[in-house]
């Protein structure tokens, strides 16, 4: 009998069946699937630049522990530096070519002066940090009113969400004294020391607060829900020259964030990659730091970001000084790599 031109016969369906069984000696078949759903080689190699946070150090670890990357097939490389200026260097020069994981308000104005360079999507939503104070007279916002707070440099982050949390609880900035610090960790250690009456600083420490020596005096993950944390963004030249390898990038920092967020063995793989990014000193801060992304469900979905949110973020910038004028929604962000990373992600 013929059927669609095949010849189907006893003897075709047991070399059929043996070929079939000879295969899955060699290879499980979860291996099979993979390498007939592999995607096309890239002639390139996405080069990704991001914060030397805590955070971010295992997150990366995380990733590649989880293999992610190789799943999307993208060859990447990945350096950590120590601050914004030289984040954005790296970009605007195309040595790099997407950060995944940074605050994003230092990227309008570089875009406004000329930078090529496009917000691509979101990322952890956000603030994943509060502020503490050693000081027990320092029990509210309100109570920071002619106080020194640590922050980084005025208009940078860690300032700009200070400014805007003491707005919210009624207190004038100009009433308050800023300290520029730097990080948030050299935040907290200054907080810590009692050179400094309150700071910002991760929620890794919030459940050893006891232990510091310090209290939380607000939240900004509740105090500013409407605050977008973190974003990706990346060179208009890699976006034009290695736009599918973005889209991969991101669609594994996406697979990644909805694990952290939803899969039952997250917390313990999470501990696995700290241990490999930060060693077993202080495994606490660890466990804070996956518990508090499984409770807030902090990091976005799918990596969109809206226009609000840009908004929110230019308004600030203005009221700084650091841009001279608002600029088109359309001018600063592209989230067409987004919407295509979460299709991938989907489909995969």
């Amino acid at each position: 009998m013929k059927t669609d031109g095949l010849n189907i016969s006893r003897r075709n369906i047991l070399r059929l069946g043996g070929g079939i069984m000879a295969l899955a000696t060699a290879a499980p078949f979860s291996e099979l699937m993979a390498a007939q759903a592999k995607l096309p080689d890239l002639p390139y190699t996405v080069n990704i630049v991001n914060t030397s946070s805590n955070a971010t150090l295992v997150q990366q670890a995380l990733l590649d522990q989880l293999g992610y990357l190789q799943e999307f097939n993208v060859n990447t490389t990945t350096t950590n530096v120590g601050d914004g200026t030289k984040l954005m260097g790296s970009l605007i020069s195309t040595q790099s070519d997407i950060c995944l994981l940074s605050g994003f308000s230092q990227v309008l104005p570089a875009i406004e002066k000329g930078a090529e360079l496009k917000i691509v999507a979101a990322a952890n939503q956000l603030i994943a940090q509060a502020l503490y104070s050693s000081n027990p007279e320092i029990k509210t916002v309100a109570d920071l009113k002619g106080k020194t707070i640590g922050t980084g440099a005025l208009g940078a982050l860690l300032h700009q969400m200070v400014v805007a949390l003491l707005r919210k609880h009624g207190v004038d900035p100009t009433e308050v004294q800023f300290v520029n610090i730097g990080s948030s960790a050299a935040v907290f250690k200054s907080v810590v020391a009692g050179k400094v009456d309150a700071g910002p600083a991760m929620t890794d420490v919030y459940d050893q607060q006891e232990k510091y020596g310090v209290h939380a005096v607000a939240d900004f993950w509740s105090d500013l829900p409407e605050y977008p944390y973190q974003g990706s963004y990346a060179s208009q030249t890699a976006i034009d020259e290695k736009r599918e390898g973005l889209i991969r990038v991101l669609a594994a920092y996406c697979k990644m964030y909805r694990f952290m967020m939803d899969d039952p063995n997250a917390e313990e793989a999470f501990m696995q990659a700290y241990k490999t990014a930060i060693g077993a000193s202080d495994e606490a801060q660890g466990r804070m730091m996956i518990k508090f992304t499984r409770e807030n469900k902090t990091y976005s979905r799918d990596l969109i970001l809206t226009e609000k949110q840009i908004d929110y973020m230019q308004d600030l910038n203005l009221e700084f000084e650091i841009q001279k004028e608002k600029l088109p929604f359309d001018t600063v962000v592209d989230l067409s790599l987004a919407k295509e990373a979460t299709k991938l992600l989907e489909a995969n």
